[in-house]
C-alpha cells in the first residue's frame, strides 16, 4: 500500500502490524527499507507501540488492585515487548493518494486484559510524513496506557536533541536509575551514531524535536504529546532508532503509565521531514 506527495513516498503493510515498509525522499531512504521477503516485525521500517511502549518487566504488574501476568510475545525476549498492535493485522478504513488511516480493535486477552481500539493515521505532504497514533479505552475498566512510534532511520552521522535525564538500565534492559542526560554523551552538540557500546535508553524531559545529521541533508523529527525519546543505537549496524514515547519502559511498574478511563483517548504524533522545513510543519 503506497502514498506519495511531492518527492516523498511511503509504503505500508496494515496486515503486518500496521507497519511502514519504506519512506523515501527522491532516491534517499529516510527510514531503513524493509527487505521484500521480510515478515519479522523488527525488520520493518516503523511500527506503532500500543497499548504500551517498550518493555513490561517479566510481564508482571499490579493495576487497580489486581495482579497481572502477561506472556512474552517475541522470541528471545525476557519481557513482553512493544504492546500488541505491532503483532496484529490492522484494518484500512481510508486510503487516498497522500494518506492512509487504519484501525485496530482488541478484546481483552492474555496478551492485554483490557478492551481498546486504536487508530493510526499516516499522511504525506511536501514537508514530510506525519503519523498520528491514538488509542481509546473501549471497555468498562480503567486501563494503563503508554504510546510510542518505532522508526528505524537509515544510516546517518549524528542524532542531536535536548533532554533533562536518561534512564540507565540493567542487563535485561529494564530502567533502574535516573541519571543526567549527558551520561552516555553530549546529545545536544555531538550525538555521534558511530559507537562501540549499545544504546537502548529512554531520555526524559525531551523537548519534542531532534535533528538527524546526514551528508545528503539533515532530517528533523518533531513530536507532540511525547515527553520522552527512546534511543536505540546497535553497534555496527547501518540504522538506529529514535522513538517518541509517552512514558519510559516498564511504565506501569514505575507509576508512569497513564490511567485511561472507559471512553477516554490518548494520542501521540510524529512528523519526519527536512530540517530546514520543520518550522513549517509545526505551523
Amino acid at each position: 500500500m503506497k502514498i506519495a506527495s511531492g518527492d516523498w513516498m511511503m509504503t505500508a503493510a496494515p496486515d503486518r502490524g500496521g507497519a511502514i515498509l519504506s519512506l523515501t525522499h527522491g532516491d534517499r531512504d529516510i527510514l531503513r527499507p524493509t527487505a521484500p521477503d521480510a515478515v519479522d516485525p523488527l525488520a520493518m521500517a516503523c511500527f506503532p507501540l500500543v497499548p504500551y511502549a517498550n518493555r513490561i518487566g517479566f510481564g508482571r504488574f499490579d493495576w487497580g488492585g489486581t495482579s497481572y501476568r502477561l506472556a512474552c510475545n517475541y522470541p528471545g525476549q525476557q519481557h513482553p515487548l512493544h504492546g500488541t498492535g505491532w503483532l496484529a493485522r490492522w484494518d484500512v478504513v481510508a486510503h487516498t493518494d497522500t494518506a492512509i488511516t487504519m484501525n485496530l480493535s482488541h478484546v481483552g486477552n492474555n496478551d492485554w486484559p483490557w478492551d481498546f481500539t486504536a487508530e493510526q493515521q499516516l499522511a504525506l505532504s511536501p514537508a514530510g510524513l506525519t503519523i498520528t497514533l491514538s488509542v481509546r479505552n473501549s471497555g468498562d475498566r480503567t486501563m494503563p496506557v503508554s504510546l510510542g512510534l518505532h522508526p528505524y532511520f537509515a544510516r546517518a552521522d549524528s542524532l542531536r536533541f535536548s533532554a533533562t535525564g536518561v534512564w540507565m538500565v540493567d542487563d535485561t534492559l529494564l530502567p533502574v536509575t535516573h541519571a543526567a542526560a549527558d551520561t552516555l554523551g553530549d546529545w545536544m552538540t555531538d550525538g555521534t551514531l558511530r559507537r562501540r557500546d549499545l544504546v537502548d535508553h529512554c531520555f526524559t524531559g525531551w523537548e519534542g524535536c531532534a535533528t538527524i545529521a546526514r551528508a545528503d541533508g539533515d532530517i528533523a523529527i518533531t513530536a507532540q504529546d511525547a515527553s520522552s525519546l527512546h534511543v536505540y543505537i546497535p553497534p555496527g549496524e547501518d540504522f538506529f532508532c529514535a522513538e517518541p514515547v509517552t512514558a519510559m519502559p516498564d511504565a506501569v511498574n514505575h507509576d508512569a503509565a497513564r490511567e485511561l478511563s472507559p471512553g477516554e483517548e490518548a494520542r501521540i504524533t510524529l512528523t519526519i521531514g527536512h530540517a530546514d522545513q520543520h518550522h513549517h510543519m509545526d505551523a
